[in-house]
This record gives structure tokens, sequence and C-alpha cells, in this order.
């Protein structure tokens, strides 16, 4: 019947139903059919059920986990607050007009923001619709038998015949269909025999691929979110020589999920004993890096005895639950500072941080507590130092010539307001730069064992020595082996999805009109490729047809 017939069958067989093309008043309708062209109204519930529906498809699942990758870009474009703070500062100063835009979008928090966590749950709630009704209809399948045989194999997409032997002792239709069921199974089909026929099918395992990809991708969520929740890193300036305890005080930075608790950071300290460098000095990559080792004494938990770990970029140690991994280094020399009344103000490595590949380094040594008047000092640190028209810089990383280069502030006793400060960076305010005869900034060259008298009075500095600094980080993500369990599921399950073909197969004997009888084969792939299916058919059907080829298979 084609398309016009069925709509005539229909319109004649429903009254109420009006062809708009034949009237010229169709948009006048009588009291009895009032609303007759208009689709029923869902419902709360309807509503509610068709949302659920479209969820919970695999298009759905597709255009979200999509979404998800887009709405990630972000991350790693746009500095993130948890990452680099300093960075986001420095960007919305630098870009007044989309910095704080940025900021109310959540583009600086992008996978905490609430559109992020949004689209991650939608997916979440979409692939757990997705995989629970089919999970049900595969279980279904996996107790239903193989089809039965249809009537006609001949139209199915692969299709063999093969004669028999005319004498029915030689070969019955019995033993030709037992043939066929034993070559089936050896080719792991489950079969089922009917009367006068045989049907086959395999290939449950592709469904059961998809199935563990989808469950696969639930846990990748749930674990990458606990990962997210609970999970820390954080970063600490260690001088060679001292030690870090695991504490919130210790760390220069820290960035932590929303569930964190201050009780999962374990009590463990770590002592740096020494750290040894090595640079290329050939003429070939000269200055390239050729070792990192860092020697430390870990203390795992209170009262434990102390054992050696060596940590190496890229080489993590484990300490209790948390990764240490070492991830930055740099020089801090010695400084002493004595006041103007003598005393000694201040005495200690100060960290310098490297501004290039051969650790041209600035930094801050601050003098509070000097007297009569506070000292600070702006430096830069050169390991194998040289002064030209670009001024003072470091020409190799490995402190061959080290010299440090400060100039000099001064000012009254600032009263303390507990408000944090960068100790990288000099606050100026309330100090004034002592100068030279000349007028021009006072600038100072020290090397090792040198020291400086301050004019007026004012003090001295004294550089005794050098050492060296090492940046930690430390991090624990939990869940973090369920997250690369649950993506080697996942392509396990994919490979299933992709190799695996899901066949059926069926087999009976006809007898013709003239008495001749002939196998009949009928093959369907159940997946988009027909690969191999009409040979195997064909090759099935010569098989049990020949009583001697059947019998050296069987042999086999």
């Amino acid at each position: 019947m084609s398309d016009t017939e069925t709509q005539d069958a229909a319109a004649s067989a429903d009254p109420t139903r009006t062809s708009a093309a034949g009237s010229s008043d169709a948009g006048v309708v009588g009291a009895g059919v009032v609303g007759a062209g208009r689709a029923p109204a869902l419902g709360v519930r309807g509503t509610l059920r068709w949302l659920w529906t479209q969820l919970t498809s695999m298009r759905t699942a597709l255009v979200l986990l999509f979404a998800l990758a887009v709405a990630a870009v972000p991350g790693s474009l746009v500095p993130q607050r948890d990452v680099s703070p300093i960075r986001v500062s420095d960007f919305i100063a630098q870009n007044p007009r989309i910095g704080p835009l940025y900021d109310t979008l959540g583009l600086f928090h992008v996978y905490t923001s609430a559109w992020f966590s949004a689209i991650y749950l939608l997916l979440f709630v979409s692939l757990v619709g997705c995989i629970i009704p089919r999970a049900l209809v595969y279980a279904k399948a996996l107790r239903s038998p193989p089809p039965r045989t249809p009537s006609n194999l001949s139209r199915l997409p692969a299709y063999a015949t093969a004669e028999l032997s005319a004498d029915p002792a030689d070969l019955d239709d019995r033993r030709v269909l037992r043939a066929a069921a034993t070559e089936l199974r050896r080719q792991r089909y489950r079969v089922v025999a009917h009367d006068g026929s045989v049907a086959a099918e395999r290939g449950y395992l592709r469904e059961a691929g998809n199935l563990v990809f989808h469950v696969s991708m639930v846990f990748l969520l749930l674990s990458v979110a606990v990962g997210g929740l609970y999970g820390f890193r954080g970063t600490s300036v260690v001088v060679v020589g001292q030690g870090f305890a695991n504490n919130l005080t210790q760390y220069d930075d820290l960035s932590t999920g929303g569930w964190f608790s201050e009780s999962q950071l374990r009590p463990f300290t770590i002592d740096v004993t020494d750290f040894r460098v090595a640079f290329e000095t050939g003429p070939v990559q000269t200055g390239a890096a050729r070792l990192f080792e860092l020697d430390t004494m870990v203390t795992d938990r209170p009262g434990a005895p102390p054992y050696a770990a060596t940590v190496e970029v890229n080489k993590p140690v484990r300490v209790d639950g948390t990764t240490v991994h070492l991830i930055g280094h740099g020089y801090a020399p010695v400084v002493k500072v004595t006041d103007g009344n003598g005393d000694v103000a201040y005495s200690g490595p100060v960290v310098f941080l490297p501004q290039d590949g051969n650790f041209t380094s600035l930094g801050v040594v601050k003098v509070p507590d000097g007297r009569p008047e506070r000292l600070a000092f702006e430096g830069i640190f050169a390991p194998t130092a040289k002064i030209d028209d670009r001024g003072p810089r470091s020409i190799f990383p490995d402190a061959l010539d080290p010299a440090l280069y400060v100039n000099v502030w001064t000012g009254p006793p600032k009263t303390e307001t507990g408000r944090p400060e960068n100790v990288y960076s000099l606050d100026t305010t309330g100090l004034t730069q002592l100068k030279d005869a000349e007028g021009d900034p006072l600038r100072i060259l020290l090397k090792p064992g040198t020291s400086f008298t301050l004019p007026d009075g004012k003090g001295t500095i004294e550089m005794t020595g050098v050492t060296r600094w090492v940046k930690l980080q430390m991090s624990d993500t939990p869940a973090i082996r369920a997250v690369l369990g649950a993506i080697v599921a996942a392509v396990i399950g994919l490979c299933l999805s992709l190799f695996v073909r899901p066949r059926r197969v069926w087999a009976r004997v006809q007898t013709k009109a003239d008495g001749s009888r002939l196998i009949e084969i009928g093959g369907l792939d159940r997946a988009d490729a027909r690969a191999g299916l009409d040979t195997d058919v064909a090759d099935l059907a010569t098989s049990v047809s020949t009583p001697d080829q059947h019998q050296r298979k069987q042999s086999r």
C-alpha cells in the first residue's frame, strides 16, 4: 500500500479528520470536533517522561560529552585561580574590561564553575539513564534462545545452498543438521535445534562491550569527581639543609577540593640534605641540564625512624599516600645584615627566583627588625656573573662565579599589621632609597665572603655564601587508581563493541519435488559491516553437504 493510500484509508476510518487541502474554511471547525487537528497535551507526567527520554538518549550523551570537552578548553587557555592566583590577578589588571567579565563567568575556576558542573552532572545522569534499560534488555537477550528459522531463508542478506546425496541413508536430514550444529558450535555460536532446522547466534559480547564502556565512563566520572572534591596539590620552597612538615602553614600555595579537610594531610616530614646538579659544559648544548638528584630524609609519621629517599624529576616519592615531586630549583645567597645599632638584624639564606635559563635571579632581603631604621634590599643574583650593556646577568646556570647586586631602602620601623606580604617583592611605601655621592641609587656588588658598609652608619650587609633551594610539590588525588582502571575497562569495552560481530545463522534441509535434497544456509550480520558473512555461509553449506570434509573437521 502506498503512502497516499495509507493516508486515505486512515482518513476514511476517522470521521473527525478534515482535509485542509479540500476545504477553503480549514480554520472553522464544528463544536463537536474542537481541537481535532491538535496533538493531545502531554501533561506534567508526559512532559517529564519526554524530557527523561531525551536526556537518556545516546545522541544527548554524545552531545554532552562533546560539550564537556569544549567547556574544558578555557581551563587550559585562561589562567586558573586554584593553580596560579598571581597570574589571574595580573590578567585582570592587564585586561580591565574582559578580566571582570571572565571572573563573573567563572573562567578563572572553570572546573568548579556552576555551568561546568551542570554539564558534568547531566552527562552522568544521561549515562546512568542509558545504561539501566540497555542492561535489562541485554540480560533478557542472554536468556532468550536464538530466534526460530525464517520461512524464506533466501531473503536474508547471505544465502547459500548445497546439493545433498540422493541416498538418505548416506546423509540423512538429522545427520546434516547435527553436522551443521556441530560446526556452528565450533565457531562459538549458541545453537538451538528445531524441527527440521537449526538456529544459531553469536556476538553477545558486542553489547557487553557497549555496556562495559558506558559503565566505565560512569565510574570515570565518579572517580574524577572524588579526586576533585577530596584531592589537594600544594608547593613549598625548601632551602637545602632545611626541611618541610606537612601542615597548612608550610605550604607556599595550596589548592584543594571542595570537601577537603586539614585532617587529610598526613603528618610526615622531609629534610632536604643535598641537591646535586650538573650542567653541560661542552660546546654542544652548553648549559643543558644533565643531573638533578635530591637527597632527603623522610619521617612518614611521628616517632618513626627516618629513612633516605632520592627524588628526581619525573621520579617522585610517595610518603603515606602523598606524592612528592621535584618541580623546580634555584639559588639562595646567604646574607648577614647588621643594623645601625650594631646588632645582627638578619642572617640566613634568601630565596631568589630565576628569570632565565642561566638562572639570573631576582629577590628581596627584608630586614623589618633593623634599628634605629628598618632596611630592605632589592637585588639580582647571578651564579656565573657578567656585567655588560644589558646590565648584571648570568651567562651559565651553574655557580661558577656567583655575585649579588643590590640596592638599599631604609625607613622608620613599621607597625605590624598581621597582613601577609609577598616575600619575593618589596613594597617601598614609607621607604627611601639610599643614593651615592652623585645622587644615583646606591648599587652594591657582593661576592661570597665580602661585605659592604652602608653610608651614614646605617649598618652593613655581607654575603657569607651561596646555597640552593628546591621546589617540592605535594599532591594526593584519591581514586586515581579507579580512574586508571576505568580507562582500561573503557578501552576493553570499546574494542569489544568494535571488533565483535553479532551474527545469526539458520540451516534447513529442503526436499524438492523431484526428490532431490539440498541444505539451505541463511545468515544475518547484525553489525553494520557484512565482511566475510557470504563466504562463511557458503563454506558452512559446503562443509555439511560433504560427509568426508565434515568428518575431517570433526577429527580436528
